[in-house]
């Protein structure tokens, strides 16, 4: 009802609106002659109208136009996606997603960087800069991407070196909130067949949130990143080759969370089960929202870094073309941090050392040539490795050096491999019909080794030879390692109605592996000393079916583009993590379990009308239905006689939409100016709080950005004014109740410049 009551508004405003949706990419370079984006989402290259899956791509011209500067905020332009801060970046895409961002845990949805898998959430939320072009794929790719692909994935890809020109642009922006971004690029072609390119990017803000009454720490400066990237491009006449290197290093305070008190209010008082919370932000403003009132009086800092190198090679070989994708990654993440207990009464200060690595390896043969029947093949090969520290002060006893002051999960070394072999083909049945099937195998091991403890100072790690050295000091041992195999699949039909209009319609699957919760099978373990049934410390690999029929569409000679999709989805054994105690002494810890089963159905329409060369609308109205179809929680002992059946998915809203128009002012020999307003309208949608057996309620909301482009001519230099979310709408994107119940917000209303130029 309220997305029906809003939605006239969203178009009426949009009117003067600029478009930030893929739409704004038809500019960039790598497009054909008819404005189609080219996309790589079949790991071949195709163009995006001509693609028969559910995906938006966004051009870095499109990107930079849009204020669009880091994942979080493609989900105001890609339908049914939703990026939330929680533990790194959780993505939601058509209902589906995962909630555990530990170092055991894995996403539904993949985010990749130039094809690369990126493991560990924390490190997803990297700045946008030199970016060739964001490519958002709904629905499971299980067998082209893999595991962990359940809901779909994110692909980050970065320009490549240019073999043709000298060039380079600096761009640097500024914003409320000491918002502050610079990136400079420089591309150098060494010869007709060698290139390199460069990249460095800063990235600098103050927290979104106020510091109230109790603070005494700073939460500033929320963000403090600095990003470099090196690329080397390598060419031949029968191949070529990239490699890339990479560092960020991100600094600031990472707090980011506040009481759930801040937006909702519980009817008996405190948080109970079953019982839903209730929305009480309507009459606050965005400050009172948005301060933290929690007593916080602690050392607060972030010191992570990350690294890596790619390959990227192509060889052609007659009839075939080899490919290979490589990577090796680290990442160091050491914070000091606070995690808010009790709904906001009180907070303990955390610290959280941890070192991961991982590498990937891809070999993939696909065919050329003009022939009826297109194939690629390869094998797939990822390992991961960490150690990580993670500990809590003052949760079980407040007083320093007594037992219970530290509290903490000391887990060395956590692995994980998965090796997987894939095929797909297509056979031209006619020039017109064409026919798709492909397979793909993974198994995947993990294992763990780690303890629960209980100390009274961080030298009772559980790991050294000496052990338990103070009475009542406890280590519970978290030993566990399992094995997993699973077959993907996807069949699909496409059909050219015309020249511009395609019509398809697929069924795919995805998967994601199983895992483990903390404790050990004393008939496995040696010395397993919190002894759990299989059951309770096992859950089994999620699993899902989709079912899609589309049709894209480019009508009278480019000046509508019209795309269309339905689906079903059937998700079975859907994994859901929640906070349990553990510990005699009532120590907490994250248990995954797989909830049953949902079903998700939904409508996605995209509609694109450029009446004009200085004028251009977009449109889109998604419809979402994602419900639990059985679904019984259990929470450390309580009865689990509540029943989520027919209750939504998180992240979910029945409905959204978006509406934009923007207008290009044309100056002649002075260049041109692009100016609009965008609206964006969400239903209400629910978070789940299985802590307390119950869902948080976010009523449904608006939010308008306003966007003003001054190009110079040949657009060699531009500045921009922008404003986005301006009602200062702040909604929640993470909630949960109970013992560690805790709310996160998503933007407010930010305002800044831009300037840049090219040469």
């Amino acid at each position: 009802g309220f997305l029906m009551k809003r939605f006239m508004l969203a178009a009426t405003a949009s009117l003067f609106a600029m478009t930030a949706s893929p739409v704004l990419a038809q500019a960039a370079a790598d497009e054909e002659e008819s404005g189609d984006i080219i996309v790589t989402a079949t790991r071949n290259e195709t163009s995006l109208s001509k693609t028969p899956i559910a995906i938006t791509a966004i051009t870095g011209e499109g990107l930079r136009t849009a204020g669009i500067t880091n994942p979080t905020a493609l989900a105001e332009q890609v339908p049914n996606l939703d990026i939330s801060r929680s533990n790194g970046l959780q993505i939601t895409i058509r209902g589906v997603t995962s909630t555990d961002g530990t170092e055991k845990g894995d996403p539904s949805a993949a985010f990749l960087l130039d094809g690369i898998y990126i493991a560990r959430p924390q490190v997803q939320e990297v700045s946008f800069f030199d970016v060739q072009r964001v490519e958002v794929l709904r629905g499971p790719q299980g067998t082209l991407y893999g595991r962990n692909t359940t809901a779909g994935l994110v692909n980050v890809i970065a320009n490549k070196p240019d073999f043709d020109s000298f060039s380079g642009s600096v761009d640097v922006g500024y914003g409320n909130y000491k918002a502050l971004q610079g990136t400079a690029v420089l591309n150098v072609p060494v010869s007709d067949n060698f290139a390199l390119r460069a990249a460095v990017n800063y990235d600098k803000r103050d927290s979104y949130l106020i510091e109230g009454t109790g603070v005494v720490s700073s939460f500033d400066p929320f963000k403090k990143n600095f990003s470099a990237r090196l690329s080397a491009g390598l060419r031949w006449d029968s191949g070529e080759l990239l490699v890339r290197g990479d560092y960020t290093h991100l600094g600031g305070i990472t707090f980011n969370a506040l009481s759930p008190t801040n937006l909702f209010s519980f009817p008996s008082g405190a948080a109970a089960n079953n019982v839903e919370p209730l929305f009480a932000g309507s009459g606050r403003s965005s400050a009172l929202r948005r301060t933290v009132n929690t007593p916080i009086n602690a050392a607060l800092d972030r010191d992570n870094s990350t690294w890596g190198l790619m390959a990227d090679l192509r060889q052609d070989v007659g009839p075939i073309t080899i490919n290979y994708l490589g990577s090796y990654r680290e990442f160091t993440r050491r914070e000091n941090n606070i995690s808010i207990r009790g709904n906001g009464v009180s907070s303990v200060p955390t610290r959280f050392d941890g070192d991961y690595w991982q590498q990937s390896h891809e070999v993939r043969v696909s065919t050329n040539g003009d022939g009826p029947f297109k194939a690629q093949a390869g094998a797939y090969y990822f390992q991961e490795q960490s150690g990580i520290y993670f500990y809590l002060f003052g949760l079980l006893s407040p007083t320093p050096n007594t037992v219970g002051y530290v509290f903490g999960f000391p887990q060395v070394p956590t692995k994980a491999k998965s090796v997987a072999a894939f095929a797909e083909g297509t056979y031209s049945l006619s020039d017109s019909l064409r026919f798709t099937a492909g397979i793909r195998h993974s198994k995947d091991d993990k294992s763990r080794i780690g303890f629960t403890v209980t100390c009274a100072t961080t030298a009772c790690n559980g790991l050294t030879s000496t052990g338990v050295a103070v009475v009542g000091e406890t280590k519970q041992t978290n030993n566990a390692a399992r094995k997993f195999s699973k077959t993907t699949w996807r069949v699909g039909l496409d059909y050219d109605l015309n020249s511009r209009s395609l019509l398809y319609a697929t069924v795919s699957t995805g998967y994601k592996a199983g895992g483990f919760n903390d404790g050990c099978v004393a008939s496995v373990t040696p010395g397993c000393n919190v002894d759990r049934t299989p059951g309770a410390l096992y859950y089994d690999p999620e699993t899902l079916t989709a079912y899609e029929v589309g049709l894209k569409m480019r009508l009278l000679d480019d000046a509508l583009r019209l795309t269309l999709s339905a689906f079903h989805y059937d998700y079975k054994s859907l994994q859901l993590s929640q906070i349990i105690v553990c510990t005699p002494g009532g120590g907490l810890c994250q248990n995954t379990t797989n909830a049953g089963a949902a079903k998700v159905d939904g409508i996605e329409v995209e509609a694109v009308i450029q009446p004009s060369d200085n004028d251009r609308i977009d449109l889109n109205v998604n419809y979402l239905h994602a419900r639990y179809s059985q679904f019984r929680p259990a929470n450390g002992g309580i009865p689990a006689g509540i029943d989520f059946a027919g209750r939504q998915l998180d992240r979910s809203p029945s409905w959204t939409a978006s509406a934009g128009y923007t207008h290009t002012f044309d100056l002649g020999d002075a260049g041109s100016i692009d100016a609009g307003i965008r609206t964006r309208v969400s239903d209400d949608y629910k978070l789940a709080a299985l802590a307390q057996l119950t869902q948080f309620r976010q009523p449904g909301f608006t939010k308008t950005d306003v966007t003003v482009t001054y190009n110079g001519p040949d657009k060699r230099w531009y500045l921009q004014a922008f404003a986005k979310n301006l009602e200062n709408n702040v909604v929640a994107t993470t909630a949960t109740a109970g013992p560690n119940g805790a709310l996160q917000l998503g933007d407010p209303r930010t305002l800044g410049v831009r300037a840049g130029v090219k040469f």
